[in-house]
């Protein structure tokens, strides 16, 4: 039966490429809201400002919608209950902040940053799980007063009950008890005046009339926060339900740093946006072997919020490959086949600037497959022959490609200018020259030293395809270290 006074949301954090782990639990959101008739909204929680940025938070919407998900509010399209920002809603959250102080539910804490470190390098070395030791409620009203009065820097942070536990009701692991003493006396206002997540997590959704709250089951441990907050602010909680975090076949936490976990990482090989979605939705209903193939319809027709498992949903690599190519042969016309073909060879200009690249580099057309054909595969197949003619041993390629992943993660906008400035400054800290450092990446980007020029292949290739690559090339040069080839 249909309710339309169900309001559920997705509020990813621009910091980095969007995460399957998104798209996964976007779905779920996107199909609690059509199962129930009501709302699904899109919201923007950057108050991270050192890690933020607008291009991150355009590749959020970009990949969100290239999966097919449709929002009613958002920060795109706007809505009853904007701005959908958090930074624009940054004079929102004090007077939260302050009733809750005023209360005697929160307290400001001057601590300095390497005060913190220090207790929290003891409570380790003691055995202890860090968290702040109250140092600042012992403080008088009068010093508060006048250190505030002084402009010392400060935060806010909130009390934490010394009994008993927290109690409540999950939507997917049912009845829950967290003992108080395990949960830290949380910083609700930053000394920059932004909120913390949890308090503008807190104050939106109450804002935004949001009824369930559906996350991974990471944030857990987060609900008793929350619910004081909510307490401390005299507000009725929303129904929380906690989803079993995507995981590999070994059953470790799915992350970059063992598969590819961005969007468009999958975009840019060719997967199919239903396809995609048709596998993240299967961990949400129960079907009979052979019903697998199914539209965003019909996952909404057989989701099930009631019957969901609390076993790890594993991302397995080789059923997206055998649905991907099921969409393929089944679900596409010849003219659509063509259609969404010549659409993914030219996402993000890939096809266009690819061309203007080869052109200068080839005599006869011919010659473009064996030049450019890395942009578009899947897999390089790369083998260690392909290093033949890096003048370098395996040990010294090995330690550049370990060196340069790590610090190509740190670029914020990612084009071939960041790209050629990072380099240069990783040859000048290893005290190398740029050809050294380039001379391997060339073969890990491209599978060849005669290639396109690196810097704008990259960024034609994009972050999430470039890390792939990157890390299949250290395994391939790890593997001549330890052949002493």
């Amino acid at each position: 039966m249909a309710d339309p006074a169900v309001r559920v949301r997705i509020a990813p954090s621009p910091t980095g490429e969007p995460h399957v782990g998104t798209a996964y639990i976007a779905l779920f959101n996107y199909l609690f809201a059509k199962k129930h008739g009501g709302e699904f909204i899109l919201r923007i929680e950057d108050t991270d400002a050192t890690r933020s940025t607008p291009e991150f938070e355009q590749k959020v919407l970009d990949a969100l919608k290239w999966c097919g998900l449709k929002w009613s509010e958002g920060p795109d399209i706007g809505g009853p209950y904007g701005p959908y920002r958090q930074s624009d809603r940054k004079d929102i959250y004090k007077p939260y902040v302050e009733k809750i102080v005023e209360n005697g539910h929160g307290f400001r804490c001057f601590c300095t940053p390497e005060r913190l470190e220090q207790m929290r390098e003891a409570q380790r070395a003691a055995g202890k799980p860090p968290k702040y030791d109250g140092l600042c409620l012992s403080l008088s009203a009068e010093e508060v007063t006048s250190r505030v009065a002084a402009g010392e820097p400060h935060v806010v942070r909130m009390k934490i009950p010394t009994e008993g536990s927290c109690k409540f009701h999950d939507g997917v692991y049912g009845d829950v008890e967290i003992p108080w003493d395990a949960i830290d006396m949380q910083v609700l206002l930053k000394a920059d005046g932004m909120p913390t997540y949890h308090m503008a997590n807190v104050v939106d959704d109450h804002l935004m009339k949001i009824t369930h709250v559906a996350r991974g089951e990471e944030w857990l441990a987060s609900v008793p926060k929350h619910i004081l907050i909510y307490q401390y602010l005299g507000l009725e909680p929303p129904k929380f339900m906690h989803l079993s975090l995507m995981r590999n076949a070994d059953k470790s936490k799915l992350s970059k740093r063992k598969n590819p976990t961005s969007i468009s990482y999958y975009t840019a090989l060719g997967y199919l946006p239903e396809a995609v979605m048709n596998f993240l939705g299967l961990f949400f209903i129960q079907i009979a072997e052979g019903e697998e193939l199914l539209t965003m319809d019909e996952l909404a027709e057989k989701f099930d919020p009631e019957n969901l498992s609390k076993a790890g949903a594993i991302f397995d690599i080789q059923k997206l490959d055998w649905l991907n190519a099921r969409w393929i042969r089944e679900k596409l016309s010849e003219e659509d086949f063509a259609a969404r073909v010549v659409a993914w060879a030219a996402e993000n200009d890939r096809l266009k600037e690819g061309l203007k690249l080869a052109q200068s580099r080839i005599s006869k057309l011919g010659e473009l497959p064996d030049l450019a054909a890395f942009l578009f595969k899947s897999d390089l197949g790369l083998q260690p022959a392909a290093f033949a003619g890096v003048k370098a041993s395996p040990e010294e390629l090995l330690e550049i490609l370990n060196t340069v992943q790590p610090d190509l993660e740190k670029i914020l906008e990612w084009n071939k200018e960041s790209i050629e400035a990072e380099l240069r400054a990783i040859a000048e800290r290893m005290g190398k020259k740029l050809k050294a450092i380039v001379a391997p990446l060339f073969v890990a980007v491209s599978g060849s030293q005669r290639s396109l020029p690196l810097f704008d292949s990259m960024e034609l290739l994009g972050r999430a395809v470039v890390r792939q690559r990157l890390k299949v090339a250290a395994q391939v040069v790890a593997s001549m270290a330890g052949s002493g080839k």
